[in-house]
């Protein structure tokens, strides 16, 4: 029997699985032999034998609280001209921290909801996280001042950012094929992209009325997620476990235990392993290199709430709510990308049909998309940048929008499906430092885009911020040629290997009995 105690090394959850074995190990109780509890194959109690209609539930709640989520992220977009008014506030680079603030919510969240889901469970966080965000939604519509506003602002997002890592972890729970667990991060990708373009739109139409309207609709979408919300049964395996040993034991059972009852508990523990480990994931150069490649996409993408209304409100003179419609084509975009991803996986799946070898490697599998999405993105910046002019039809950079949305998406898809692969029951984790990585420089690259703006013009602006990602587009083809090396050297990745292994040498000790 596997000592527990290499766990903590890294910090990991414990191990899933149901069937009963003695383990000889140092007992957390006063017993000379203890029973592990596991999951079996094709145990229905297990998430990723789940029934499809469980798996669904699952899969709207994560899609609801997402696009709830990154919604709020941009909702005062559209607002700002009329929350300057109300609030007699001139300062341009004021009027962005509604947004940047929010952001800052989402830096200081991930570190703590991902590794708490991954301890307590995924339904526990999710509901805590989006009862504080409905909450603050509703405190928002009802701010008195400016500061307070921003701080409420803060609070909404420091709670947003639950869904937004615990969701991933939630759809690597219930799916245990690459392909299915890459279309639901798809997904997720898609309304991490579809959520900031609806914000600004509520917002650029509500606000004529009032801005606090702006906050009333977004509460209303909350509350309408949440009868969803309140059905979702846990997925993650080592909380299930947990609870059927406490039910065993409550029956008289007393040496009974799932794996992670045996981990090092309390405040010492979590603050030194559980919280630590999205931290200590940025030392994987794999993690690192995604990270920094996802976060400036994802700056720039925050950063057009800002240049949009220099380009389409400046040059074309559009209302506050039509130019808000100018990031429609990027969901657009997102939507093509989504199409062209399950093209993809449908051509992965017929070559593991025919066990092709590129097929069985993480990184051909995953990253060919974010080789392809790279020069999209590229491309729609210098587009952008060289058509935004008052000779020019506003259609023609509007569309620039359809090439930056694919190449995002696409980027997105690869890169945090292939973290999700590479890392599995680390997935949250994983996800915590992305989300915690891209949401700081959402925060502060859009305090620039005002005095780049200003000062290089919207060409060599946009072409600067081009070149930038020209240089950032090689990272996926470094993962592709170092990739597998540097899994190799990953304790994380070789933790899991070895857990691999002692799963498969129990599974056929069990059959031979």
């Amino acid at each position: 029997m596997t000592h527990l105690d290499s766990h903590d090394e890294v910090g990991a959850p414990a191990g899933t699985g149901h069937e009963l074995e003695k383990s000889a190990a140092p007992p957390a109780s006063r017993s000379p032999d203890r029973t592990m509890l596991h999951f079996l194959p094709g145990d229905p109690g297990c998430a990723a034998n789940w029934s499809r209609s469980g798996k669904v539930l699952v899969l709207i709640v994560g899609v609801l609280l997402v696009t709830n989520s990154t919604m709020g992220s941009s909702l005062p977009g559209g607002a700002s001209a009329f929350l300057a008014s109300y609030f007699d506030v001139s300062n341009q680079q004021q009027l962005v921290l509604p947004n940047s603030l929010y952001l800052v919510g989402y830096v200081l969240g991930p570190p703590v909801c991902s590794p708490l889901s991954e301890t307590y469970g995924r339904r526990v966080v999710l509901i805590v996280a989006f009862a504080g965000f409905t909450i603050f939604t509703m405190a928002c519509a009802v701010a008195p001042t400016w500061p307070g506003l921003l701080v409420l602002r803060f609070l909404v997002g420091a709670f947003a950012s639950g869904p937004i890592t615990v969701v991933g972890g939630m759809f690597a729970d219930i799916y245990d094929d690459p392909v299915s667990r890459g279309r639901s991060v798809a997904v997720l990708i898609g309304c991490t992209t579809l959520g900031p373009v609806i914000g600004p739109v509520i917002s650029g139409f509500a606000s004529p009325l009032s801005w606090r309207w702006t906050f009333w609709i977004a509460l209303i979408i909350a509350g309408a997620s949440w009868p969803p919300l309140l059905f979702l049964p846990e997925s993650f395996g080592p909380v299930i476990l947990a609870r059927r040993a406490r039910a065993i034991r409550a029956k008289g059972s007393k040496d009974t235990f799932a794996p992670i009852e045996l981990e090092a508990k309390g405040v010492k523990h979590m603050m030194t392993v559980t919280l630590v480990r999205p931290i200590l994931m940025f030392a994987e150069p794999i993690v690192l290199c995604s990270c920094l490649y996802l976060a400036f996409e994802y700056a720039i993408f925050y950063l057009f709430f800002e240049a949009y209304p220099i380009v389409f409100q400046g040059i074309y003179h559009m209302s506050t709510g039509v130019a808000a419609l100018a990031l429609v084509p990027v969901a657009i975009g997102a939507i093509l990308a989504s199409f062209i991803s399950l093209w993809y996986d449908r051509i992965l799946r017929r070559a593991k049909d025919r066990q092709a070898m590129w097929s069985m490697s993480e990184e051909y599998r995953r990253l060919p998309l974010a080789c392809v999405g790279g020069p999209f993105h590229v491309i729609s910046l210098f587009w952008l940048g060289w058509t935004a002019r008052p000779d020019t039809h506003w259609i023609v950079p509007m569309l620039s929008g359809v090439s930056f949305g694919i190449g995002i998406e696409l980027t997105f898809i690869s890169l945090l499906n292939y973290l999700t692969d590479a890392y599995e029951i680390f997935a949250a984790s994983a996800m915590a430092s992305s989300a915690f990585s891209r949401s700081l420089f959402a925060c502060v690259l859009p305090l620039a885009a005002d005095p780049m703006y200003r000062r290089l013009g919207v060409p060599w602006a946009s072409s600067l911020l081009g070149f930038l990602s020209l240089v950032m587009a090689v990272v996926p083809f470094i993962l592709i040629r170092y990739g597998e090396q540097i899994r190799k050297r990953s304790k994380f990745c070789q933790h899991l290997v070895e857990q691999k292994r002692r799963a498969a040498a129990e599974s056929q000790m069990e059959i031979s009995k």
